[in-house]
Order: structure tokens, then C-alpha cells, then sequence
């Protein structure tokens, strides 16, 4: 059966102040599903694979920093393929397959679909992609591609020009279950003038959608050609040698003999303000208030502090604590142009909960202060861990909880002031949704390491409570 690879290795600039590095767009909770719940990209779009009998043969290629993220949204048995670091989808897109040829016994002959983790796209999509294989197999070309039918002259999307012979009458791949029109593929247009655009959806052009299919022999024939590793742990140690750029670019572009299954339907990237705005179900996210003359107008909040857009339109307003974004919807797309790499995440969310950073600064004598608000879930807890150079007092706001330093165990409760001195073990686990102010001081000059004993109570619990 053929595999299903998911990209999720970008970063968050796109959909700031919402996403940063360690909340990617694809997390965002800002779709609603058919039981009017909050649901991300990710989880959408990994539904849709299981409806479609897909999630079995299914993975995610994503970086170490989603880890966390990604089994909170989906499950902690989510199968995935674990990037060293971050260098464009050709170096992604290696790993994978030769984690699928030497770790998950993938046949070189076996075909492999690959897929951005967040396109908005209807269920039926999906069968389109169950094609890939039948059109490999038919076509015996070295690339297959889906194509989306254009609805207006984007300049914002790559396209897909067919050969002239071919645009004319497409070669059909029969197959038991459905009918499969594929045609070749002349060249890429990347990114077109609207002008151009219109003169490429004349000559039967496609959007390119990100999504195409390869048998797994032909990525890994090409690793070894080039003298790179094939066996994903030595691939891993070498992936700083990849050079960063697009499979795309550096594959698809260069094969030999690529098809197009054009698809015509819902398809959309949701990369923007602009273009996700327009799947949002609700106007008003958080506290707030948009007045009745805003016409297509959106609010986005996640702060307590209440926002009111008065009498304007075609406006998005992002509001998190990582930054405001007031912004026209048409250049939203801009916002990655002004976003400074200098500000950690504000705003992270984590398998027992979330943390919000309060304040964060570093005085004239060197010493740094943060001031965070942590919540853990109910029955969730932190590991047993030690900070090597910071001490940290914790004050209980909300809820109650089991907490353990250094062997000691008491109960705790809003109104509690803990000190967690340097090198100290301590853990705390929610006996009820608990929260608590946390700061955290040391001197900056001294590189602070958490050192991690034990994650799960039931192991602190046997190891660390003195009986």
C-alpha cells in the first residue's frame, strides 16, 4: 500500500503573533469541524487521512521542537520522522524515505506520496491522492503530481504547464476503482504575474498544490548516487551536509518524466491571514468587540485584555503574547518580512498544559529574571527535573496539586509560595486544573540546563517520595 508522508517542518512567521517557532500555523485552533469544535489545520487534515483509510500507512516528517505539539493535537503513537533541523523539504524528504527503506521495511518498488501537513482541502481530495500509485504504475514516470484546476489568476501559487500534445486529450490509468486521467508535464512557472497567470489557465495550466508521488527506489537511487547515507541514522548525522533547498528545485524539476492528475475541487493553502480568514467560521475569536459597520473584518485574540475594531474593514486583528498585528487583509502576506527572530515564543503549549512568559529581562549586574504563568491539565504533571543555574519560586493561583522536592512530599493548594533552589529535584502533578506563577532568576552569564529524571507520577511516585 502506498505511504503517505506529511511536511510539518516550517516555521511560524506567516501567521504571526499567533504562531512562532514552537506553535507552527498548523496548530493553530482557529477551524471549526462538524461538531462546532476549535480544531487545527493538523488536526483536520490528520482526520481526513483516517476517513480515508489512510492513517495506517501514514507519517509525519516534522522537527524536534513539534514533537510535543503534534502528539497533544493527534496521539502520542502519531508515527513520526524526527528532523535534526530545519533544511527545506529536499533534505525533509530524504530523511523520510530512507527512514521508510531502513527502518519501516518500505519495498524500493513502493510508492510514496507526499503531502504538506496543512492545505484546506474537502474529503474527496484524498481519493485523488489514492491515485498517485495507480498513475506511477501506468505512466512509468519518475514524478506524479496533482494539479488543482485554477478559479481565478493567483500570483501567489506555483503552476504546472502541460505538454501541448498532451493538455488536448489526457491519458487514462484504468483501475478497479476509479478512472485516472493523467497528462505530462512540460515545465513549472513559479509564482506568475496575474497577466501571466491568465495566459497559463489558457493553456490548461494547474496550480501546483505541493502534493506528489514517487516510488521510493528512485529517492533512494539518487541519495546513493550522490554518495549520501541511505540508512536514516547515519542520513541523520549528516543531515547539517544537505544543502538547503526544495525538493522541488532540486528533484522534481531536474526528473526526466513527470505526470499531472489534474483535480478539481476545494483547494487552498492557508498559509496567510488573508486566505485563512476565509475558512474561519467565527469573525470574533476572544474578548472584544467588532462594530456592526466592519464588513469582513476579523478578530483574533488571546489575551485577556478586550479589543474593539470600530468601522473598519478587510482588517485582521491578531493579538497573543508573543505581538498585535493590525493589518489590511491583502498584505498580510507581508508579515514575514517584519518579524524579528530576536523574541523567543510568548505563548507555548505543551503535553500537561501551556506556558505563558509574563516578563523576561536582564538587569544592569547580569542577573535575569522570567516570570511565566504555567497551567498543567488535570492529572498531568511535570517530569522530575533539576535546574542546573536557576532558582525558581512558585506561587499556586489556582487549583491543587501534589508536589515533591528532593524526596519530599506535601500537598498544595492556591495561596502556596514554593522555593525550588539551584540543582534541586521537584515535580508537581494537578489534582485539579492548577495554575501557577513561576520566576525563575539566575545569572545570565551562567547557561542553565534542566536535567530531566523521571516523566511519568507513576515513576516518581516508586523512586523519589520518601516513605
Amino acid at each position: 500500500m502506498m505511504k503517505l508522508v506529511l511536511l510539518s517542518g516550517g516555521s511560524g512567521k506567516r501567521l504571526w503573533p499567533l504562531s512562532n517557532d514552537a506553535r507552527s500555523k498548523q496548530f493553530l485552533k482557529v477551524l471549526e469541524n462538524e461538531n462546532r469544535e476549535m480544531v487545527s489545520m493538523v488536526q483536520r487534515v490528520w482526520g481526513q487521512i483516517n476517513e480515508n483509510g489512510l492513517g495506517d500507512s501514514s507519517y509525519i516528517a516534522t522537527s524536534q521542537a513539534q514533537i510535543e505539539m503534534m502528539q497533544t493535537q493527534i496521539s502520542p503513537e502519531v508515527p513520526l520522522i524526527i528532523e535534526p533541523d530545519r533544511r527545506d523539504t529536499f533534505a525533509a524528504i530524504s530523511l523520510a524515505a530512507t527512514y521508510l527503506y531502513s527502518h519501516a521495511g518500505v519495498g524500493l518498488d513502493e510508492a510514496v506520496a507526499i503531502l504538506p501537513v496543512d492545505p484546506y482541502v474537502e474529503s474527496h481530495f484524498f481519493e485523488a491522492v489514492k491515485q498517485l500509485e495507480e498513475v506511477l504504475n501506468r505512466s512509468d514516470a519518475e514524478i506524479a503530481l496533482i494539479g488543482v484546476k485554477p478559479t481565478y489568476p493567483s500570483s501567489k501559487y506555483g503552476y504546472i504547464i502541460p505538454e501541448k500534445a498532451a493538455s488536448a486529450g489526457a491519458v487514462t490509468a484504468m483501475s478497479s476503482m476509479t478512472v485516472s486521467e493523467y497528462v505530462a508535464v512540460s515545465h513549472f512557472r513559479e509564482k506568475p504575474t496575474e497577466e501571466i497567470a491568465e495566459r497559463l489557465i489558457a493553456d490548461n495550466a494547474y496550480w501546483n498544490c505541493g502534493v506528489f508521488a514517487f516510488k521510493l527506489g528512485y529517492v533512494i537511487e539518487l541519495l546513493a548516487s550522490r554518495g549520501l547515507p541511505i540508512q536514516y541514522e547515519e542520513l541523520s548525522k549528516q543531515y547539517q551536509l544537505l544543502p538547503k533547498i526544495s525538493f522541488d528545485y532540486e528533484v522534481v524539476e531536474k526528473a526526466s518524466s513527470i505526470v499531472v492528475l489534474p483535480y478539481e475541487g476545494c483547494w487552498k493553502d492557508l498559509g496567510t491571514w488573508n486566505t485563512l480568514t476565509e475558512e474561519m467560521q467565527n469573525k470574533q475569536i476572544g474578548r472584544g468587540i467588532i462594530s456592526e459597520d466592519c464588513i469582513n473584518t476579523h478578530l483574533i485574540n488571546e489575551i485577556d485584555i478586550p479589543v474593539s475594531i470600530l468601522g473598519l474593514s478587510n482588517v485582521v486583528v491578531a493579538v497573543s503574547p508573543d505581538g498585535i498585528l493590525v493589518t489590511d487583509k491583502s498584505a498580510s502576506p507581508r508579515i514575514k518580512d517584519f518579524i524579528s527572530s530576536d523574541q523567543g515564543p510568548m505563548y507555548i503549549e505543551r503535553q500537561w498544559g501551556w506556558i505563558r512568559v509574563l516578563d523576561d529581562r536582564t538587569y544592569e549586574d547580569g542577573r535575569c529574571v522570567s516570570t511565566k504563568r504555567v497551567g498543567i491539565q488535570l492529572g498531568k504533571n511535570l517530569s522530575y527535573r533539576l535546574h542546573s543555574a536557576r532558582e525558581e519560586v512558585w506561587t499556586i493561583v489556582k487549583g491543587s496539586g501534589e508536589f515533591i522536592q528532593n524526596g519530599n512530599f506535601m500537598r498544595v493548594g492556591a495561596g502556596n509560595v514554593l522555593h525550588i533552589p539551584m540543582k534541586m529535584l521537584h515535580s508537581i502533578r494537578a489534582l485539579t486544573e492548577l495554575e501557577i506563577i513561576v520566576v525563575q532568576s539566575g545569572m545570565a552569564e551562567e547557561r542553565n540546563q534542566v536535567v530531566e529524571i523521571y516523566h511519568t507520577w507513576d515513576e516518581v511516585s516508586e523512586h523519589c517520595i520518601k516513605v
